[in-house]
């Protein structure tokens, strides 16, 4: 049973940064692509980045392109998103997710329902 759990959330002043990290048990981790999404109060869940299983490809949401990035080390089962210039709007419950099938081919724009495996999510909040 794939099991994620997210970390590294936190309070952070606008412009700043955080590293979020998601690790992965229950699973070769090098099989999957894995998402990020975020989830603001009130708001859908929208896909933020993905990565493909073997890092070599990686995909962002435009609203967090260029500030944004991924990366996975699969020797040790964990998945990063560095956040840089973190803006309000940032704020969020940011989880990690797999795929329902291996086969998954990363987007700019990962959706959902495409995802079956979750984290319970690490809160991300940008305030001065």
């Amino acid at each position: 049973q794939l099991q994620l759990v997210e970390s590294g959330g936190g309070l952070v002043q606008p412009g700043g940064s955080l590293r979020l990290s998601c690790s992965a048990s229950g699973y070769t981790l090098d099989y999957s692509a894995i998402a990020w999404f975020r989830q603001a109060p009130g708001k859908e869940r929208e896909g933020v980045s993905c990565i493909s299983r073997d890092g070599a490809v990686t995909n962002y949401a435009d609203s967090v392109k260029g500030r944004f990035t991924v990366s996975r080390d699969n020797a040790k089962k964990r998945i990063y998103l560095e956040m840089n210039g973190l803006k309000p709007e940032d704020t969020a419950l940011y989880y990690c997710a797999a795929p329902w099938s291996l086969g998954y081919v990363c987007t700019n724009d990962p959706r959902k329902s495409h995802f079956g495996f979750w984290g319970q999510g690490t809160q991300v909040t940008v305030s001065s």
